[in-house]
């Protein structure tokens, strides 16, 4: 248990050193963690909304500050190459996350294609429906995804980081929230209005 302890430590400290050095991102991962949170909570009450609050806001503000506000250049804080960055990164890099955000964004459109998704599911009566058809997609995309991303690593490292990375995956809002909670008033403070001198 020691190592997997570790292992989990590890992790989540390359994440954070690697890929949250942008204030912005790091408010936008509170934001992200908060909404997973309330996710979390009603998870088990109305899976569909949950999945939609945990898509739509939650995995949006997460990923936009990777997408566009991390810089993507040489890290001289830790002294290496956004390519050797991507090359380790455990779970999802950007390319990956790439892939999976495409799929994430195919399934509203599929549904609105095929909305009994070739008779396998009943037809949505109405925007609600659909909507929730909608959640349902994505909650079971987003544990296809963990699982998929976990196998994968049972086979290319070992079975111990496949778990670990699952783990820290499922958690990562409570850490982000502890973790990020001051980013958003640093991030104020540190605007400055214009025509001020800096």
């Amino acid at each position: 248990m020691t190592g997997f302890r570790a292992q989990l430590a590890e992790q989540r400290w390359d994440d954070h050193r690697f890929y949250h050095h942008s204030l912005v991102n790091q408010s936008l991962h509170f934001v992200s963690a908060c909404t997973f949170l309330v996710a979390y909570a009603i998870l088990f009450v109305d899976p569909a909304v949950a999945s939609l609050l945990a898509w739509g806001v939650a995995m949006t503000s997460r990923q936009a500050g990777h997408f566009f506000f991390e810089p993507k250049g040489f890290d001289r804080e830790n002294g290496v190459s956004h390519e050797h960055k991507e090359e380790i990164k455990v779970g999802y890099n950007l390319f990956r996350k790439w892939v999976l955000m495409s799929i994430w964004m195919s399934v509203p459109v599929v549904l609105l294609i095929e909305p009994t998704l070739f008779g396998t599911i009943e037809k949505p009566d109405g925007v609600e429906w659909y909507l929730r058809h909608v959640g349902i997609g994505w909650l079971m995309l987003g544990v296809g995804a963990i699982a998929f991303r976990s196998v994968q690593l049972f086979v290319q490292r070992d079975v111990e980081t496949g778990l670990v990375w699952a783990v820290k995956i499922v958690t990562e809002p409570f850490s982000d929230f502890r973790l990020y909670r001051g980013a958003p008033v640093r991030l104020l403070r540190n605007v400055r209005p214009a025509g001020r001198a800096a």
